[in-house]
């Protein structure tokens, strides 16, 4: 089985990498939104809000807590979940600063 070669590129491009692989699938855009839109922590809404089944969100969850852009809290048998405030901000940051890169040139191809 095959892995990825991410050492050989700078700790930058791999957060700016991990940030858009979050970010590369509708439903996690979509929970996202949800999580912005509510301000506070969710806990089962989720479900109740999307045409995906709990195993699904739960695997979205996963991976957008795994780049760290959400946070998640245990409470009683339900974990909630809310934006994770510092990361949001350097996700913001470096994916800004990407785009912000690049200057509109007259000719090109």
């Amino acid at each position: 089985m095959g892995f990825t070669k991410t050492e050989g590129f700078t700790l930058k491009e791999n957060k700016i990498a991990n940030y858009a692989k979050a970010l590369a699938h509708p439903a996690r855009v979509a929970i996202l939104q949800l999580l912005i839109k509510k301000q506070t922590c969710i806990c089962g809404d989720i479900v109740n809000e999307l045409p995906l089944s709990q195993s699904t969100i739960s695997q979205h969850l996963k991976e957008l807590k795994a780049a760290g852009l959400i946070k998640g809290e245990i409470n009683g048998a339900k974990v909630c979940y809310c934006i994770n405030e510092k990361a949001w901000q350097a996700a913001g940051m470096y994916l800004n600063n990407l785009f912000l890169s690049y200057t509109i040139k007259l000719a090109c191809c």
